[in-house]
């Protein structure tokens, strides 16, 4: 099938109804009249509304001043935006190349380049075709001559092309998108059958519950309840930003002292880090809270390594229950008393997880994407596993856990990059339940930039994988029922880690383009944009004032299936970049209420004393000298922007495909391939927190 040059589709045409009639009269002094419909010859005439010549001039006046408006706006951003690419494609000012890993980075990006280079000879090739007016062949009245009859080399190519693509890649390319668009209907019935069950909760109004309050004072008294003894670790590395905000949280939470301890988990190399947290550290303690301090002189591990670390110091076995926050999460002081009664009468239950909530969700449009995201997978696929299975994966903080459960699963292994999935994967084949609370939040920060958050899909989405392979044997061979072993096998780890990721990427990015140069392997519009853009409608339900940017999100999450893609592969085949662990880059955004109190106790400690009752002469000369490093530590420097070579390969690709659509006529792929294309094309470039943000 040929390329078509018909653009009538592409402007408005003549939406006039009714049957047009025209009367003509004998005499010539008579007007032609014509009326467009059976009424308008009858209609009454409205004397008070008419408007004279000068008022339809500045009628028109203003709807070309409007419209002249709009050209210049959208020239203005299509300038600005073709500046930035010269200025940062070209000559690369202000930004750093991505450093391309060994292995499979380098052959992903090669094989993009091979599609867009082909697309491009294809494209060139099809348009030299058409305007030498080989293109009659699409009709099928005419006799097409044998190959033998032609005149000339490159007509006896192109009808062997058009051979080759009907008879051999046709064919493939159909059968590929019919099994990824299979695969993306299984997963939106899955989204489907979570939403029906997020709504049926809310219906309910089911929700874990405490019997009674253990908490008030006659209740503790009647019943004999003792406030059991927690652990709380907060383990960070080189978290200058946020070591302040976590560790003056933690230490507010609302328990007996001498039933809790608080471990500061210090994987930091930089001196300077390691002295501000001490410094931290000591000014708590001296106000009569019990924290104390570690570091490990060998990092190995990464976080699993830390925390195993920490569980086998021998005053841990005193506790029963560990809680866990990252450095920039930030409890509410009455955390633990919404979680640890969970656990009383419940000696099967394992895990309390909470929900995070985010200070920074509305810096940028990047953290505005996240947050839609981060809301769906709390709000329904936590929440939903966690009433109907028991099981969902552990977050890695925000959560209680019974000492017990650790030790009977193994504890914290080094094995992955995941090794929060790890531990509750565990449990879950020991027979520990788990219980998510919804209603219980925990202060925290996206990352804000997309490096940052690049880097953390890339772990997330590798270390399942990695972690497929390793405990496939322990599932099939534990104990759990048949179901259960289905749900975690087939649903948490084949549907939700590797068949979304692999789907979006090779249905939107390379089959969908592929179309545009193959029409006899066309995709249906349902599956470019009805199914997408109701599956987008569930997503943003849980957040729904994040309505307004469905479209971004839409075409976002398509693009962030390159890195998902890249991930999962590497950590299926245990690549070299699946056990590559970067901590997420914190900006140290604080919540109003937070910088409140920060400023009491600024005010407080204003008031106190400066020697403090019980500090020696040598610690108060080590706290000074810790206070002059603090205020002498070099400013931030300012973020340089990169280049990413795959998601600008692919968007070339793609707009290479929207010019193949536009000859089509294909309105609807034009638009998807247009818009995807501008998207890679912003990301690719680092654009999505500068020139998107606000």
């Amino acid at each position: 099938m040929a390329p078509r040059l018909d653009f009538s589709d592409l402007w408005g045409k003549d939406t006039r109804k009714g049957t047009p009639v025209v009367v003509t009269m004998e005499n010539p002094n008579y007007s032609v009249v014509e009326i467009d419909g059976p009424d308008s010859a009858f209609r009454p005439v409205e004397k008070s509304r008419g408007k004279n010549a000068k008022q339809v001039t500045w009628v028109l006046l203003l709807k070309a001043h409007r419209a002249v408006g709009c050209v210049a706006w959208l020239a203005t951003v299509l300038w600005a935006l073709l500046g930035t690419i010269k200025k940062r494609l070209i000559f690369r000012q202000g930004v750093a190349m991505e450093s391309e890993k060994t292995g499979k980075g380098k052959l992903l990006f090669r094989i993009i380049k091979v599609f867009l280079v082909t697309s491009l000879a294809i494209l060139s090739f099809e348009v030299v075709a058409y305007l030498k007016g080989w293109h009659y062949f699409r009709n099928p009245n005419l006799h097409i001559p044998r190959t033998s009859d032609f005149q000339g080399l490159l007509h006896m190519v192109y009808v062997a092309w058009l051979t080759l693509r009907a008879d051999y890649i046709a064919p493939l390319i159909q059968a590929l998108s019919k099994f990824c668009v299979a695969l993306f209907l299984i997963q939106s019935a899955d989204r489907m059958v979570l939403c029906l069950g997020c709504l049926w909760i809310k219906y309910k109004k089911i929700k874990p519950r405490i019997d009674g309050d253990p908490f008030k004072l006659e209740d503790v008294e009647g019943s004999g309840y003792e406030y059991p003894m927690v652990l709380v670790q907060i383990p960070m590395c080189n978290e200058r930003e946020v070591y302040e905000q976590s560790i003056s949280a933690v230490c507010q939470i609302d328990w007996p002292k001498d039933r809790l301890l608080i471990q500061v988990l210090d994987d930091s190399d930089d001196e300077s880090i390691q002295c501000l947290i001490k410094a931290e550290v000591y000014n708590w303690s001296q106000q009569g809270i019990n924290i104390v301090y570690r570091h490990r002189l060998v990092r190995t591990g990464y976080k699993a390594g830390n925390l195993k670390s920490a569980m086998s110091c021998d005053y841990v076995k005193n506790y029963e229950f560990v809680a866990i926050f990252d450095a920039d999460f930030q409890p509410n002081p009455d955390f633990l008393k919404q979680t640890v009664p969970h656990f009383q009468g419940n000696p099967d239950l394992g895990l309390v997880q909470a929900r995070w909530a985010f200070v920074n969700k509305d810096e940028n449009l990047l953290t505005r994407l996240q947050n839609i995201n981060l809301c769906f997978h709390f709000e329904v696929e936590q929440q939903v596993n966690g009433v109907f299975l028991n099981f969902f994966g552990f977050n890695g903080t925000a959560g209680v856990w019974r000492i017990k459960a650790l030790e009977d699963s193994g504890g914290w292994l080094e094995r992955t990059t995941v090794e929060d999935m790890d531990i509750a994967v565990r449990a879950h084949l020991n027979g520990w339940k788990f219980i998510f609370l919804n209603d219980v939040k925990v202060l925290c920060e996206v990352p804000e930039s997309y490096e940052a958050y690049r880097k953390q899909q890339h772990r997330w989405h590798s270390g399942p994988m990695q972690l497929f392979r390793l405990c496939l044997p322990a599932v099939i061979t534990s104990k759990i029922s048949i179901w259960k072993k289905a749900n975690m096998l087939l649903l948490f780890f084949l549907l939700r880690k590797l068949i979304l990721p692999f789907y979006s990427f090779t249905l939107f990015c390379i089959i969908l383009p592929l179309t545009m140069f193959v029409p006899e392997a066309e995709l249906p519009v349902w599956v470019i944009c009805y199914v997408p853009v109701f599956m987008s409608f569930l997503n943003i339900l849980p957040a729904p004032k994040s309505f307004p940017f469905i479209v971004p999100y839409l075409l976002f999450e398509n693009t962030m299936s390159v890195t998902k893609f890249n991930a999962m592969v590497s950590g299926l085949f245990q690549l070299g970049s699946s056990y590559e662990w970067i901590v997420t880059k914190k900006a140290g955004r604080a919540s109003e209420s937070d910088l409140l109190a920060a400023a009491e106790r600024d005010s407080k400690t204003v008031n106190q004393p400066l020697i403090h009752r019980g500090a020696s002469e040598s610690e108060l000369s080590e706290l000074n000298r810790l206070k002059e490093q603090k205020e002498s530590t070099p400013p931030a420097v300012k973020k340089i922007n990169k280049i990413y070579r795959k998601e600008l390969t692919l968007a070339f690709l793609l707009l290479t495909a929207s010019v193949r659509s536009l000859l089509a006529s294909q309105g609807v792929h034009f638009y998807f391939l247009l818009f995807q294309g501008v998207t890679f094309l912003l990301v690719g470039l680092d654009l999505i927190g500068e020139q998107m943000s606000q």
